[in-house]
């Protein structure tokens, strides 16, 4: 732990009473000093306890409960930091294992076991070396093991680049020089556009992968769904951009059944492009997404659930609470620690959640909870989520009454229907159907200022 234990206090032979003498006298001496030398030893032990104690509570927040966790504890600016705490190298990887070869990039320390893998592939007709090379050592200094690969042909289609990132993981955990570093069961995939599309389709197709990511993503090749999809799912777009549009990726992102993890950013003001430069919006979403999923780190939850920071992100849904396999969800009080500092512009911030925790709603009945997400001078961001009892609900609507200066300019993940300050809001066809003690998010923007009103919730 780094502590020395110090020799017991007071080893020296305790002094002779000098009022002893006799048999007597010498018999209570002894006990006397057998006295002492009990104390004594006690209280080197607990001198001991107290060093190991102290090594344990002032030594990184690793493994204690998580083994897979990495790193310091986050704040808001470590998140968004263009480096983590890890030292990196990379190595080069040849064409030959079923991909057109790449890079690797890593983590130097070997002190705290294997890391999570992620394997990136570039849109169609780009070079990974040319558009998305900044990411690799990004993501390895935050404690991953990153894989970045070329294509066989620059034209592949996107369930090619699909098969293509899976081969990639296989040859990172079985191959690689760096194969040792990495956990073959904490795997993820990252791709753009063509290569988004790739990713979908490697999800589909391998669902014990821990997360994906698609940026600016496409569809795979003849399957324009994503029913199937059980693998924690991203996505990240440009609000302007015409080749992936925001109305695509809505149909495409509502077919995900409910009940897998999924997150929906898009960043303001940005085109097709943007994941080709180095970019703080996308990976201040991207790394907490791979932390929570891949490393079981809920210390990363408090990020996205509610998002911490929204600068730059025009809009944004997910499916909160994220609680990763073996993880505790989070305590709600929890908030991302950071320093305060002055803003030189009024942009969007957190506000907590101004809502109650619901009772369990009765067996075959459903319950809302509200949440404000965001909020900004004249508007703000919203969640609610529905929560089956005992019993699966088909079919489920939320009823509340807007106050005053509020209306709903988008909503997503529901159908919604006004009549004056009433709101009604009905599921959409992939997420009616909710099975025991699960539940089902939907969200929407607003104009006004926040508040918590009350819901009711029926089924069906």
């Amino acid at each position: 732990m780094g502590a020395r234990a110090v020799p017991p206090p007071g080893t020296r032979r305790p002094p002779a009473d000098p009022s002893a003498s006799g048999p007597g006298s010498r018999s209570r001496s002894l006990r006397r000093a057998t006295g002492r030398a009990m104390g004594w030893t006690v209280a080197a032990v607990v001198a001991v306890l107290g060093l190991l104690s102290a090594a344990i509570a002032t030594g990184p927040a690793s493994a204690a409960d998580n083994p897979f966790q990495r790193g310091p504890n986050p704040t808001v600016e470590s998140v968004a930091a263009t480096r983590g705490t890890f030292a990196t190298a990379q190595t080069s990887v040849p064409a030959g294992n079923g991909f057109g070869g790449g890079v690797v990039y890593y983590p130097t320390d070997t002190s705290q076991g294997t890391f999570g893998g992620v394997a990136i592939v570039p849109g169609y007709s780009a070079l990974f070396a040319d558009e998305e090379a900044w990411m690799g050592p990004w993501l390895a200094s935050f404690g991953f093991v990153v894989i970045g690969i070329e294509t066989n042909s620059r034209t592949d289609s996107a369930d090619a680049r699909g098969t293509q990132l899976l081969a990639a993981l296989d040859y990172l955990t079985q191959r690689s020089p760096v194969r040792d570093r990495v956990d073959p069961n904490r795997l993820s995939v990252v791709g753009h556009s063509a290569g988004g599309a790739g990713v979908l389709s490697a999800l589909l197709r391998r669902p014990s992968l821990k997360a994906g990511v698609g940026l600016a993503p496409g569809s795979p090749v003849g399957n324009y769904d994503l029913y199937d999809d059980r693998v924690p799912t991203m996505f990240i777009s440009g609000q302007r951009d015409t080749t992936v549009t925001r109305s695509y990726l809505n149909g495409l992102y509502g077919t995900l059944p409910a009940t897998t993890p999924s997150a929906w950013v898009e960043i303001t003001g940005v085109d097709h492009l943007f994941a080709t430069r180095a970019n703080t919006t996308e990976m201040r979403v991207l790394i907490p997404w791979l932390k929570i999923w891949v490393d079981d780190d809920t210390r990363y939850t408090r990020f996205l659930c509610p998002l911490a920071d929204s600068t730059g992100i025009s809009m944004y849904r997910d499916t909160c609470p994220y609680v990763p396999p073996g993880g505790s969800s989070p305590s709600p009080s929890a908030s991302p620690s950071s320093s305060p500092s002055p803003s030189p512009s009024p942009s969007p911030s957190p506000s907590p959640s101004p809502s109650a925790s619901p009772s369990p709603p009765p067996p075959g009945a459903c319950a809302a909870e509200y949440h404000t997400v965001n909020s900004w001078p004249g508007g703000y961001q919203a969640s609610v989520t529905v929560t089956a009892g005992a019993s699966a609900v088909q079919g489920w609507t939320v009823r509340w009454t807007l106050g005053s200066g509020q209306s709903i300019t988008q909503l997503w993940n529901g159908t919604l229907s006004t009549s004056g300050s009433a709101v009604t809001v009905k599921n959409a066809s992939y997420n009616g159907t909710i099975p025991a003690s699960g539940s089902a998010t939907f969200g929407f923007l607003a104009t006004g200022t926040p508040s918590a009103p009350p819901l009711t919730c029926t089924s069906p």
